[in-house]
């Protein structure tokens, strides 16, 4: 299992980014019970032998990683899932992409905290190639309400390519303040 929910959001927001889209949608909804989280990407896609596949933890495609002998992304969520009474579900199409929907309960003793949502985004924002990258966060809880929509090209005209210490430091305190509030 991942250390934090964020971990595993990023595993499989990666797999996205490798399965060579052009678009990578994030929908990020967190409440007091529940985190809610879809992963969408118009990428290769898999059909049901190749998701099956997927879902096994010692099966890798060989291509993604040619030294790496499990993929574990997939076998994670689901594993997470089944220890803290969390929900999923995977849709795929070969060649229009994948939807990864998440759900976790909060509440439950066994999930992982959510980790550190700042350094998830910047993370996946900064991920090499051309993609355009869509994060929608909605964030209700006792502590806090706020609802924004970061998109990578945007972030990326105002702070340049997001490669050198201070565009990472600017890109940090932009969603540091978004986060906040």
């Amino acid at each position: 299992m991942h250390y934090t929910l964020c971990d595993l959001i990023a595993d499989l927001t990666q797999n996205a980014h490798e399965a060579a889209s052009s678009r990578i949608r994030v929908e990020f909804t967190e409440s007091d019970e529940n985190l809610t989280v879809y992963i969408r990407d118009n990428g290769k896609g898999m059909d049901e032998q190749l998701l099956k596949k997927a879902s096994d933890p010692f099966y890798t495609d060989g291509i993604k990683h040619p030294n790496r002998k499990i993929g574990l992304g997939i076998p994670f969520l689901i594993q997470t899932m089944a220890q803290t009474g969390g929900k999923w579900k995977i849709d795929s199409t070969p060649e229009k992409g994948t939807v990864v929907y998440m759900n976790f309960d909060l509440n439950n003793i066994d999930t992982p905290p959510i980790g550190d949502v700042c350094g998830l985004f910047r993370q996946l924002l900064i991920f090499p190639g051309n993609y355009e990258l869509e994060i929608v966060r909605t964030k209700h809880t006792q502590d806090c309400s706020s609802d924004y929509t970061l998109l990578r090209s945007e972030l990326s005209d105002a702070l340049g390519k997001m490669e050198t210490a201070s565009d990472l430091a600017l890109l940090n305190e932009f969603l540091q303040s978004r986060e906040n509030g």
